[in-house]
């Protein structure tokens, strides 16, 4: 992953090359607004998610700074699951052994990635959320000399990653024409690195944080446990700079996966619970009379195929699950 390799014109020597330059989209048939919408389509990365990027800075801003020993070194995460995904993939051609603890309630896509890409997965009680898979980490850490927390919630990796890549993609896709920049925040990395990168090159852009109102820690309230997996950790992540943010949006459970369902029947962009959520706060923006002929920006976190067997996708899988099988030979002519 370098600003310097053109994937469109060049064959990749390592996947991880792949990771980043991912495209951005106008939202069109969704949007009945005055303002333009766009999403970045962080969905498009190789193993489907933003996590991607932070997988790669993890690994290799890590090594080089000597906290990451190939082939020795065991690398621990507690994720609701695209951050393991991410480092399970990039673990697996690097050479690490990978352990990952992640809350019970997580989607069986993800957990089957893990193992897949070799991981050892640990569950967590869902009724303890985030803090109980982080707490489990810092245990195994605690009881292996070789093991490496990755800390995406606390690492300065996280942030830095997107203040170097996924803001600079963003101001050159938008040609430099960001009015407000809505992003849902898990660990907090892409809202502030993306937030970081567009005030350094002097954007006055609007940023707003997206919460579950069911787990609404940022506005001031109790955490609480909501369907939207990816963000609303229950707690404020150390990488989330607060003071970058002009407002809180709190969206529901029931709006997030609406408004998913919603994108892939109208626009085609097949996302996850925290796209939906996105989109539903970035469609909320552009209805203030203020946002008209302005450009909105936000981010498609992850593709909706992960999450299959999940509450996003149940009317679906119902619907399929007793579809009548026919015979052909039964067909009138």
């Amino acid at each position: 992953m370098t600003a310097s390799f053109d994937k469109s014109k060049n064959v990749a020597k390592s996947i991880d090359q792949l990771i980043g330059q991912t495209p951005a989209l106008y939202l069109n048939r969704l949007n009945h607004t005055k303002a333009n919408i766009v999403l970045k389509m962080e969905c498009e990365n190789p193993m489907g998610s933003v996590k991607d990027r932070l997988g790669f800075a993890i690994y290799d801003k890590a090594e080089r700074d000597g906290k990451l020993i190939p082939g020795k070194s065991v690398v621990v995460e507690s994720t609701s699951g695209n951050t393991g995904v991410a480092l399970a993939h990039l673990g697996a051609i690097r050479g690490y052994k990978v352990i990952i603890t992640m809350p019970e309630s997580m989607s069986l896509e993800r957990r089957c990635l893990l193992r897949i890409f070799g991981a050892e997965l640990i569950l967590t009680p869902a009724a303890l959320g985030m803090k109980g898979a982080v707490t489990m980490a810092k245990k195994i850490v605690a009881a292996n000399p070789n093991a490496v927390l990755a800390d995406q919630f606390g690492t300065q990796y996280n942030a830095l990653i997107h203040e170097e890549t996924t803001g600079p993609e963003i101001w050159e896709q938008t040609n430099h024409n960001v009015d407000c920049y809505v992003a849902g925040v898990g660990t907090g990395g892409t809202l502030t690195g993306v937030a970081r990168a567009l005030k350094k090159v002097g954007c006055s852009a609007r940023i707003v944080a997206v919460e579950p109102a069911e787990s609404p820690v940022l506005s001031g309230g109790k955490p609480g446990p909501h369907k939207i997996q990816g963000i609303g950790a229950g707690f404020v992540p150390d990488v989330l700079d607060r003071t970058l943010i002009d407002e809180v949006f709190c969206v529901t459970s029931d709006d997030a996966i609406d408004t998913a369902l919603k994108l892939t029947r109208s626009d085609g962009v097949c996302a996850g619970f925290s796209a939906g959520a996105n989109v539903y706060a970035a469609l909320k923006i552009a209805e203030r009379p203020e946002m008209e002929g302005k450009t909105i920006v936000t981010i498609i976190p992850s593709f909706g195929e992960r999450y299959l067997s999940t509450a996003l996708f149940r009317s679906v899988r119902d619907e399929v699950s007793s579809l009548p099988v026919v015979d052909a030979s039964e067909l009138q002519d």
